[in-house]
């Protein structure tokens, strides 16, 4: 089986800086596309960035300039580095990779379990 297992969550002021990492495990072949989700209280969950295994990046509009996402091939970890963080960045952070268990089975998505942001004004 496949874990995603995140951390790096927490509490922090407006203006600061948190730094999330994802580590996959188990049964992995090969990693594609890593990437950030998050899920505010009553909205739906959104993509925040994503990372190729040939490091392309993509962000959405409301982070760009602020976040940084970077993966570890070799570690199996996809990190997010947020600066300039301001009370509509508060969610549920939720880490997402698309695996290879086996060469023989399509690859799969898995999701982490979540880690909660929260940005104080």
């Amino acid at each position: 089986q496949v874990q995603l297992v995140e951390s790096g969550g927490g509490l922090v002021q407006a203006g600061g800086s948190l730094r999330l990492s994802c580590v996959a495990s188990g049964s992995i072949y090969r990693i594609n596309d890593m990437g950030w989700y998050r899920q505010a209280p009553g909205k739906e969950r959104e993509l925040v960035a994503v990372i190729t295994k040939s490091d392309s990046t993509n962000y959405a509009d409301s982070v760009k300039g602020r976040f940084t996402i970077s993966r570890d091939n070799a570690k199996k970890t996809v990190s997010l580095q947020m600066s300039s963080l301001n009370p509509e960045d508060t969610a549920v952070y939720y880490c997402n990779a698309n695996i290879f268990s086996s060469w023989t089975r399509p690859p799969l998505d898995y999701w982490g379990k979540g880690t909660q942001v929260t940005v104080s004004s």
